[in-house]
């Protein structure tokens, strides 16, 4: 399975942006999909995660009532509507896609917030 993520890009603080990550390949046994950031010099964290379904999601604090996490199954897409963005939301943010036994990555894309 490939994961292509889309959507990244320069933002004022304040701004919005939404990425986009569409799931290519052996897709039927997908269950939670997610973003995760990395920041420089700083670990991988979770941004938010969704189930199987669409109808549980989980957000870290950093983010809660500023990012919103939604899958459209029938496109094998997710995506995360970034909005209020601050200055510390700068970071490459990866698509992940679990299924039974697997995790699967995208490579990345470039999310930088100026002040």
């Amino acid at each position: 399975m490939q994961l292509v993520e889309s959507g990244g890009g320069l933002v004022q603080a304040g701004g919005s942006l939404r990425l986009s990550c569409a799931a290519s390949g052996s897709t039927f046994r997908i269950n939670t999909m997610g973003w995760y950031r990395q920041a420089p010099g700083k670990q991988r964290e979770l941004v938010a995660v969704i189930g199987g379904d669409g109808g549980t999601t989980s957000y870290a604090d950093s983010v809660k009532g500023r990012f919103t996490i939604s899958r459209d199954n029938a496109k094998k897409t997710i995506y995360l509507q970034m909005s209020s963005l601050k200055p510390e939301d700068t970071a490459v943010y990866y698509c992940n896609a679990n299924t039974i036994g697997f995790s699967y990555w995208g490579q990345g894309t470039q999310v930088t917030v100026s002040s």
